[in-house]
């Protein structure tokens, strides 16, 4: 695969290498959100079937990327705390039961589940890795070492987002589903960056918020619900998740039944005119770029750097304990954090810090060049 700057209005001496923290919009994207906007012009011109045509697009590109069959179990939604919010609402706790999380995990996989304990009672876990490691397998062995019979659900990322350590996740599946436990999954930083397979993981829901690796607008994400939540009850009571809301003569003759699938959980409005033809449009590109050749190509960009890294210093996990698209750097020690970013500033490097780590996360716009500049920033600041 080759370098796609192309496609995305980025500065010529910006080296972006924070898609982690937010996707840059391609020019196909921008292009269709406009068209989008403008459409509201001339509102006549909008058609019933614009409410649910794009929007049944954007399902199916969804299903395609994260490697689903069936595409009604994609649901719209503008955040991944929304649609963990609407699992939490379908999840029964409880004294005694307990809720499996990750350490330093993003904080929308976490929120809706301290308030389901507080609600309902039970207690929400926090697994820590292993001392002195901080490796996958001893993530992974401590998450599965902390599911136990009394566990209701288990949420976490496919990787973690501070620094890109991947988990054992078909491990801690086997083990919640030996528990009888719900396995919810957060894949905002996977999906689009790297082989993400929901008919494999068979988790009961999935999350990707759309900003990120997607490559799309903020405020709209993507949810998949499994057969443990697929009937459940929404957030929101909408009148286009019911059957023959299609026809908008009959929608005063209320219908409490919805219509198949995962729609029942879409937002309300979720027919936005700009952000659904701009999300759209980045995954027909992520889809024609394909997502194990674009996790290949990051790959390559990170594992140029990660010996030079080492050499001067810094901390940065083997490649098989570091995702292809996304890795953190730990500082040597007495190396103040504000040199750091201040050579990185310096250099238009854009890069995040993230807990302990700095965090990097190149994507396909990015060069050898850019990765240079990293190093370069880093050793300068690191006084070699």
């Amino acid at each position: 695969m080759r370098c796609q700057r192309g496609q995305f209005s980025l500065p010529a001496d910006a080296r972006y290498l924070n898609c982690a923290y937010m996707g840059p919009l391609p020019r196909a994207a921008e292009a269709a959100g406009v068209a989008g906007l403008r459409a509201k012009r001339f509102p006549a011109e909008i058609a019933p079937e614009d409410f649910f045509r794009a929007s049944d697009g954007l399902r199916a590109r969804f299903a395609r990327i994260a490697g689903a069959a069936d595409a009604s179990r994609v649901a719209l939604v503008p955040s991944v705390s929304y649609g963990v919010s609407t699992v939490a609402r379908n999840t029964r706790l409880g004294p005694g039961r307990n809720v499996v999380t990750v350490h330093e995990q993003f904080p929308s996989n976490v929120y809706p589940w301290r308030r389901l304990a507080a609600e309902q009672g039970g207690e929400v876990r926090v697994v820590r890795p292993r001392a002195g490691r901080r490796d996958g397998g001893a993530w992974t062995e401590a998450i599965v070492e902390t599911i136990d019979r009394h566990t209701a659900v288990v949420a976490m990322g496919l990787v973690h987002w501070t620094d890109g350590t991947p988990f054992g996740v078909a491990a801690v599946r086997d083990r919640a589903r030996e528990v009888g436990a719900a396995f919810v999954l957060d894949a905002t930083q996977s999906a689009g960056a790297a082989v993400v397979d929901v008919d494999e993981l068979q988790p009961d829901a999935l999350f990707a918020a759309g900003y990120k690796f997607l490559l799309g607008p903020y405020s709209l994400s993507l949810a998949w619900f499994g057969d443990r939540y697929i009937d459940g009850v929404p957030l929101e009571e909408t009148w286009i998740s019911r059957r023959g809301s299609r026809n908008f003569g009959g929608l005063v003759e209320y219908a409490d039944d919805y219509e198949p699938g995962a729609v029942r959980f879409d937002a309300g409005q979720r027919s936005n005119f700009a952000l659904v033809p701009a999300l759209s449009a980045s995954l027909d590109l992520l889809l024609a770029w394909e997502p194990a050749r674009i996790a290949a190509y990051c790959s390559d960009l990170c594992s140029g750097v990660a010996g030079r890294l080492r050499d001067l210093g810094f901390g940065i996990a083997p490649a098989a304990s570091r995702c292809p698209h996304l890795f953190g750097i730990g500082l040597p020690a007495g190396l103040p954090l504000e040199r750091v970013r201040e050579r990185l500033d310096r250099r238009r490097v854009s890069v995040s810090v993230r807990g302990a780590s700095i965090r990097v996360s190149p994507f396909v716009y990015n060069t050898e060049e850019d990765m240079d500049a990293l190093v370069e920033a880093l050793a300068e600041a690191a006084g070699r």
